[in-house]
């Protein structure tokens, strides 16, 4: 008989190498987040030392699904869903799992479905869909829960696991900006009527205005174009009382800083100027904008720690019992180990509260203090 081909190093191996389990060694490969530091560095020291390379075909057939993660997308150029799926992917990959995009065009019940039914037959871990607009949102109530589904910049209102940035306050902090520095109310020109986005920062303009005992101003729709701010621009320059602009993205803001120069209206010496977003061109602007950057990367942290912890009911991607979860009554891992009733001890317990307070995360934005804000001319 020839020389018998020489195994390569195991799960088992690197488990005995580092003095854990084999369900520890597990967990870091899964990017488990309830392992502890030290642990998760023994475990990564002993992979590097035996060259242990993980299966990933035998990984699917154990647990019937592959490492990877489908996102259902708007086949949008538009800043913030771009940006959002961009940050999600990076911190996917940066957590060791594919990612497998589906962009529909039209942002309706029936694409969200089939998207959704495409990762399914694709056997993914989990699913994240960027859910803006209304019928995108109520989709989701009549998808199958067979694996993990999170919803990224969605309904504030509905159930269910969500990460956002928190629309309300930004709006808020706009608002706020402008007041201090001296206005007596805030126009603004506000985003598509089903966006969530558009209502979320109009809802917190009118409570800040409110809050502070002003009046508050008719909207000026717009519908997240250059054209759209350009054209309330034309509007709002003509009227002399309008002092204080907040528009609804920095995409509006520079229709409206063309349209105030073409009118003749000084910013900041007449109107002070608002956006939201950060775009890359608005500190290049004339002035450069002050605006509101959401922290999009935060957001996409947020749902991958929702998806890795169980979303909707559904255990957590990386096989652990996670009755408890974002949703549920009790922890992330429940049925051993640190929090549960056997195992090695080798993770750290990690109280998970429950109901659905715990599954809304909601990233503050923060203002970006440029040259467009100015106390009011007089």
């Amino acid at each position: 008989m020839g020389e018998r081909t020489r195994r390569g190093p195991s799960m088992f191996d690197v488990a005995r190498v580092a003095g854990v389990s084999h369900q520890t060694v597990s967990r870091v490969l899964n990017a488990h987040p309830n392992v502890r530091e030290v642990t998760r560095t023994r475990v990564l020291s002993a992979i590097d030392e035996l060259g242990y390379r993980p299966n990933r075909a035998a990984r699917t057939l154990v647990t019937g699904r592959d490492r990877v993660l489908g996102v259902v997308a708007p086949g949008s150029t538009l800043f913030g869903p771009v940006s959002l799926l961009a940050a999600f992917e990076e911190q996917a990959v940066n957590a060791g799992f594919g990612v497998s995009v589906v962009r529909i065009r039209d942002l309706d019940g029936a694409s969200v479905r089939e998207a959704v039914d495409r990762h399914l037959d694709g056997q993914v871990s989990g699913i994240v869909v960027i859910a803006p607009v209304a019928p995108v949102a109520a989709a989701l109530d009549e998808l199958p829960r067979t694996v993990p589904l999170v919803t990224v910049d969605g309904d504030p209102a509905r159930p269910g696991a969500m990460a956002t940035v928190d629309q309300v306050e930004g709006g808020r902090v706009a608002t706020r900006r402008l007041l201090e520095a001296g206005h007596r109310t805030v126009w603004h020109i506000s985003g598509p009527p089903d966006w969530f986005d558009a209502a979320g920062r109009a809802a917190g303009w009118e409570a800040e205005l409110r809050a502070a005992g002003c009046e508050v101003p008719p909207v000026v729709p717009g519908d997240w174009s250059p054209d759209a701010g350009y054209r309330a621009g034309q509007f709002l320059g003509r009227m002399p009382e309008v002092t204080a602009v907040f528009a609804a993205n920095d995409a509006m803001a520079t229709g409206l800083l063309h349209a105030l120069h073409e009118r003749g209206r000084a910013v900041p010496g007449d109107i002070s100027v608002v956006g939201f977003d950060d775009v890359p061109s608005s500190a290049h602007l004339i002035p450069p904008l002050t605006t509101i950057r959401p922290d999009f990367e935060a957001v996409a942290r947020a749902a991958l720690d929702l998806l890795v912890a169980g979303a909707d009911g559904v255990g957590g991607i990386n096989g652990a019992d996670n009755t408890g979860g974002a949703n549920g009554t009790g922890g992330a891992n429940n049925t051993g180990g640190a929090n549960g009733t056997g195992g090695t001890g080798d993770t750290d317990p990690v109280p998970v509260a429950s109901g659905e307070a715990v599954a809304h995360r909601g990233v503050v934005p923060v203002l970006v203090d440029r040259d467009s804000v100015g106390p009011p001319p007089g």
